[in-house]
C-alpha cells in the first residue's frame, strides 16, 4: 500500500469537500493508505457538509493509519484558524504548516507521495509567506534548484519555463540555460508518467515563433540552441512552433509534451481542454508531488457543488509516479 499524504489546503475553499468525495468515491485507487494532513474539526464539518457516510479519524503519528472503509484518517495540525469564508491570515499560516509537515514526511520517508490541495496566494501574502506559491514553497524546502511546473491529462501535457512572473518579465528570463532545463525536465517528467523517449515539442514566445527575428529575437539567441542541445544529448526535441500551432500537434498526437515559455500559454489551452481532471506535478523534486489543476473556487466553496475529478486523477498519478521512481 502507498502511503498518500494530503494536504488540506485552504480550509474555507473546496478542498476539504473534494478529498472527503474523491476518497469516498473509490476511484483514486485501492492500493493507496491516504492520510489528510490539516484540521480534523475542518474535515469532520466537511463530510458532514457533503452528506456522505464517512468517518473522519484523528491520527497523531503515521503509524495510527487506520485502513478501513469508509474512514478518512486526519493526521491533525493544531493552528489557529478564523472562521471567516475566503482568504485570511490564519488560513495562510495554516496552510503552511500542512505543506511543511507533509514535507518532511515525504523526505523522511514516511509517505510515498504528496497531494497539495489548493491555496489562497492571498492568503499567503496576508500570512507575510516569502512564497507565492506552492512550486517555489516546495522547491525551498526540499532543497531543490532546478524545477518545474508539469501539467498532464489525457488530452495535453505541458510544462513551463517560467511560472509566476509579471507577463513584462517574461523575454528578459528566456535564456538558452533556462529553456534547456526545462526541456530536460519534461523529458524526466514523461518518463515518470511511464514515457520514454517523449517527443517533446517546444513553443516560441513570440508570435510565428519570432518569424526569423520580425518579430522577437528570443527564438533564434535561446530556444533554438536549447533545442539543438538537448537533441545533441539524445532528447527528441522539436520547434520552437508558433504558439498558435504547437498546441493543435500536440491534439493530434504529433508530440507528448509542449515545453511553453510563460504561465498562461501552457495554461490557458490546458485548462481549456482538462480544467476538471488536469494535474499539476512539480518536476525536478526529491519527493512525489501532484496537485488538482484548480483553485480555491471561493465561490462555490462548502454548498456541496465541488467537483472531485481532478483531485481523484491526481491521487492516482501520485501513486502512478512513485511506483515509476
Amino acid at each position: 500500500m502507498k502511503r498518500i499524504a494530503i494536504t488540506m489546503g485552504e480550509p474555507w475553499g473546496i478542498g476539504p469537500e473534494v478529498i472527503v468525495k474523491a476518497l469516498h468515491s473509490g476511484k483514486a485507487g485501492k492500493s493507496i493508505s491516504p492520510v489528510v494532513i490539516g484540521n480534523v474539526n475542518v474535515m469532520w464539518e466537511a463530510a458532514r457538509m457533503t452528506g456522505l457516510p464517512i468517518k473522519v479519524q484523528k491520527i497523531s503519528n503515521i503509524s495510527d493509519l487506520v485502513q478501513e472503509n469508509g474512514v478518512i484518517n486526519v493526521l491533525d495540525i493544531r493552528s489557529k484558524l478564523t472562521l471567516k469564508k475566503g482568504p485570511s491570515e490564519s488560513s495562510g499560516k495554516a496552510v503552511i504548516e500542512y505543506i511543511k509537515t507533509s514535507v518532511s514526511l515525504a523526505l523522511e520517508g514516511k509517505v510515498d507521495a504528496v497531494v497539495t490541495s489548493p491555496i489562497s496566494k492571498e492568503s499567503l501574502k496576508l500570512a507575510s509567506a516569502k512564497w507565492p506559491g506552492h512550486t517555489e514553497m516546495l522547491a525551498e524546502l526540499t532543497g531543490t534548484t532546478d524545477y518545474a511546473m508539469m501539467f498532464a491529462s489525457k488530452k495535453l501535457n505541458v510544462i513551463l519555463s517560467t511560472i509566476h512572473i509579471p507577463l513584462k518579465d517574461v523575454p528578459g528570463k528566456i535564456n538558452e540555460k533556462l529553456v534547456s532545463r526545462t526541456i530536460k525536465l519534461a523529458s524526466r517528467g514523461m518518463s515518470l508518467l511511464g514515457k520514454e523517449c517523449p517527443r517533446i515539442a517546444v513553443a516560441g514566445l513570440n508570435p510565428h515563433a519570432g518569424e526569423a527575428g520580425i518579430m522577437g529575437s528570443e527564438e533564434a539567441k535561446a530556444i533554438v540552441p536549447a533545442i539543438e542541445k538537448a537533441r545533441k544529448e539524445g532528447i527528441d526535441a522539436l520547434g520552437p512552433y508558433p504558439p498558435d500551432v504547437v498546441f493543435h500537434k500536440a491534439l493530434n498526437r504529433e508530440c507528448d509534451m509542449v515545453v511553453c515559455m510563460y504561465h498562461d500559454q501552457g495554461l490557458i489551452p490546458f485548462k481549456m481542454l482538462a480544467f476538471e481532471t488536469g494535474v499539476n506535478i512539480t518536476v525536478g523534486l526529491p519527493i512525489i508531488r501532484t496537485s488538482p489543476d484548480h483553485g480555491t473556487a471561493f465561490d462555490i466553496a462548502w454548498e456541496n457543488k465541488a467537483n472531485p475529478s481532478s483531485m481523484i486523477e491526481a491521487i492516482k498519478l501520485a501513486a502512478k509516479m512513485e511506483l515509476k521512481r
